[in-house]
């Protein structure tokens, strides 16, 4: 695939280094940066980017590092895909603003038009558009509050749902996420996660410990609501067994509990399915969506049964912004890029180019505890040498030589000890062999 047949910004997509990283004009800015923003706002890799587009980032020092992050599964479309800029400058031209809950416009309700039609599922949907993750899966929960009259929540090890007082709570990690921020939101329960690396449990075993733990500790009676990200983010990308996700959505209908799948970082292509529920046919009461919604603006949804959605009150649900025009534009360009390019299989094409290269270094590497993911989100667990027993410094070293060396790469994990593979469904086949290469040389190289 070329930068031409998802579009963005005409730059060279090759990996190109002038300086080291980061290189004399990123460093003047990072003195302004500590001047001026909170040192509580940290950065993976410190250059300052002034263009980016296809499978690459070119910062103010002339050096172009290929992304395999994508802003976190943002810019899945790439980073100025022509159909979001279209729209964006389109909308831009005609009104920034008037906050939906005052006076309606067309494109909120299209994005949720196509919520409706994307998401798993062929009963009626409505949604909620938010500004971010968080904001989507704090109205889940209140969402399914009001329908269910119950207060729980369930949420599951390992988890990552968001840094607001709700969804830190929700959220397993304590650093660096909720350190010192306590305390917390209540009524939130925390049960096992189906991991198969370290479990080796059965999709079915799993679900039946989880099931057993929500059962002893909460009650069916008082949930409100599962809340499950169906592959795992900053905790490690972790994979469920077969047949997990499928026997707890089966139990929570039984028990008339809500069952809301946290699609923001695996949705929108990224899995080889519009949505990694997809894979197993698991169809979520509710879904939250955001990250790879809008071609990098700040978007997010909440979309299910219009019976549960429309349990709220009026006014309960909005924001000043959320659903904002310009982000609605964008939203609908990211889906039309997404459908004309088929980035689902796109992403299921790099999936395979990353499981190959991911499979050979593991058969070099006994570092390599794991290999997991699914599509264009892929990912492996360090552990040492022939065991499972976390790794976060050898980790921490191959990901800085890939820094240096021009390739942008991401880490999460509980321990610190995974990386995770995000790149844009927009990247060239020969760009992303080329990142392989450096990574297979981080790993060769470090000890």
């Amino acid at each position: 695939m070329t930068e031409s047949a998802v579009g963005g910004p005409s730059l060279p997509q090759e990996r190109r280094l002038v300086t080291e990283i980061p290189g004399p004009g990123s460093l003047e800015r990072l003195d302004r940066k500590k001047a001026h923003v909170a040192d509580g706002v940290g950065t993976t890799l410190p250059v300052f980017v002034v263009a980016a587009g296809g499978g690459v980032l070119v910062d103010v020092d002339g050096n172009s590092l290929i992304d395999l992050g994508s802003g976190i599964a943002v810019t899945s479309v790439g980073n100025a895909a022509p159909a979001v800029t279209r729209n964006v400058v389109e909308q831009v031209q005609a009104f920034t603003h008037t906050c939906f809950m005052v006076t309606p416009y067309d494109g909120y309700v299209d994005v949720c038009a196509a919520l409706a039609e994307l998401t798993p599922g062929d009963h009626a949907k409505k949604s909620a558009l938010f500004n971010s993750g968080a904001e989507a899966v704090e109205n889940a929960v209140k969402i399914a509050r009001v329908a269910t009259g119950r207060d729980a929540v369930v949420v599951f090890d390992h988890a990552y749902h968001g840094r607001t007082n709700l969804t830190m709570a929700m959220t397993a990690k304590n650093m660096p996420y909720k350190n010192g921020f306590g305390p917390f939101a209540g009524e939130v329960y925390r049960a096992p996660m189906s991991y198969p690396l370290r479990d080796g449990l059965s999709g079915e075993e799993a679900a039946a410990r989880a099931i057993d733990v929500i059962d002893k500790q909460v009650g069916a009676a008082n949930l409100a609501c599962i809340v499950i990200e169906p592959i795992q983010g900053e905790g490690g990308f972790v994979v469920p067994a077969p047949g997990f996700l499928p026997v707890l959505a089966a139990w929570a209908r039984q028990h008339d509990v809500v069952f809301v799948a946290d699609e923001i970082q695996s949705g929108f292509c990224r899995t080889g399915d519009w949505f990694a529920s997809d894979h197993e046919g698991v169809v979520p009461d509710l879904v939250t969506t955001a990250k790879g919604i809008a071609g990098g603006l700040p978007l997010a949804g909440v979309t299910g049964r219009a019976d549960l959605m429309d349990s709220v009150h009026v006014g309960g649900l909005g924001g000043t912004y959320g659903g904002n025009p310009v982000a609605c534009a964008a939203a609908l360009g990211a889906i039309e890029e997404m459908k004309e390019h088929d980035l689902a299989a796109r992403a299921r094409e790099i999936g395979a180019i990353m499981e190959r290269r991911l499979a050979e270094l593991r058969a070099e590497h006994d570092v390599i505890a794991d290999v997991r993911g699914r599509g264009a989100m892929m990912a492996i667990e360090l552990g040492k040498p022939g065991t499972t027993e976390p790794d976060p410094v050898r980790t921490g070293a191959i990901s800085a030589y890939c820094h240096q060396h021009g390739v942008v790469t991401l880490t999460c994990g509980t321990w610190g000890n995974v990386f995770r593979f995000l790149p844009p469904l927009s990247i060239s086949d020969a760009l992303l062999e080329e990142a392989f290469d450096v990574v297979a040389e981080a790993f060769a190289t470090t000890t």
